[in-house]
């Protein structure tokens, strides 16, 4: 029986993240010909190639792209077994990569993030904030926040509470323009909207009787951030739909006023989202049990 070359695997993986010879070298505290001579064994052992090498770039072919998962399990299992046998392990150590939206990163995650690294002193995170959904697998993440209705995938999910999403206009707007009673008013009035959600050009409600309205919002402004809509809105300059998380707090101080509330949008949660695989290291296992107890409904400042 032939042993798997585990070193070449863990290589690989490093060369998958960084997408460069010299920067896994770096990583790893390894030499530039060690990490390409560890590629070249894991291509001739596997039989196929994993990269497209150029002298500026370097990229994965697409087998190199299917095995990167299997390297980054690999070395996620790996870490996690050398953890669980170090003497340490109460002490966690390491680098934990995170995704979370814009909005939600700045006002939520970060403030929380602040406790977790002054209780876990040798633990480091990388936290990436963007409304645009990141490939938590091909790139490289332990975990990742997300507000959506989640599609099947292979990733792991955990629904952390049910966000509230909310029809907004300042009171000025509304004393100007009137106030929709029926979500097909909102036709006639500016909308500004948000180009990230699944279906930008349509407003689709479910109303307390089962009726379903169909809406082609217009408006003045169209943004990939639901924050930045809130200058717009609080000077009224029209009506929005936003997350309760991003809105409330200018409900709460009569900046914006919610509308048509009897009205539903389609249902949106906050979810916790990891690569597949049931081995993770320790330090990820403890930030994601303190997201999911500050983050969750349960949480009274959640609520």
């Amino acid at each position: 029986m032939r042993l798997p070359d585990y070193e070449a695997w863990a290589i690989f993986a490093a060369v998958a993240e960084h997408r460069s010879f010299s920067a896994a070298a770096a990583a790893l505290s390894l030499s530039k010909a060690t990490v390409s001579k560890a590629v070249s064994r894991l291509e001739a052992s596997l039989r196929t190639p994993l990269l497209h090498r150029t002298s500026r770039r370097l990229s994965l072919t697409e087998g190199g792209e299917r095995l990167a998962e299997h390297a980054r399990r690999i070395v996620a299992e790996g870490e996690a077994a050398e953890e669980a046998a170090r003497a340490d392990a109460s002490s966690p150590v390491g680098l934990i990569r995170m995704a979370a939206p814009m909005s939600f990163g700045h006002s939520r995650v970060a403030p929380v993030l602040a406790d977790f690294l002054v209780a876990h002193r040798r633990i480091e995170i990388d936290l990436v904030l963007s409304d645009a959904q990141q490939d938590v697998i091909a790139e490289g993440y332990d975990l990742a926040l997300r507000i959506a209705a989640l599609p099947d995938s292979s990733l792991r999910a955990r629904k952390l509470r049910d966000v509230a999403v909310r029809i907004i206009a300042s009171p000025r707007y509304l004393e100007e323009f009137g106030t929709p009673d029926h979500p097909s008013e909102l036709e006639s009035h500016c909308c500004l909207t948000y180009s990230l959600s699944p279906s930008p050009e349509r407003w689709r409600f479910a109303g307390p009787n089962g009726e379903t309205v169909l809406v082609r919002p217009r408006g003045a402004l169209r943004v990939n951030n639901g924050g930045a809509m809130l200058p717009s809105l609080c000077a009224g300059l029209g009506i929005a739909m936003l997350p309760d998380f991003i809105c409330d707090p200018e409900i709460e101080n009569g900046r914006l006023t919610a509308i048509l509330g009897a009205w539903r949008t389609a249902p949106i949660a906050l979810h916790l989202v990891t690569p597949p695989g049931r081995v993770r290291p320790r330090r990820v296992e403890l930030l994601i049990a303190f997201l999911a107890s500050r983050l969750s409904l349960g949480n009274p400042a959640n609520r």
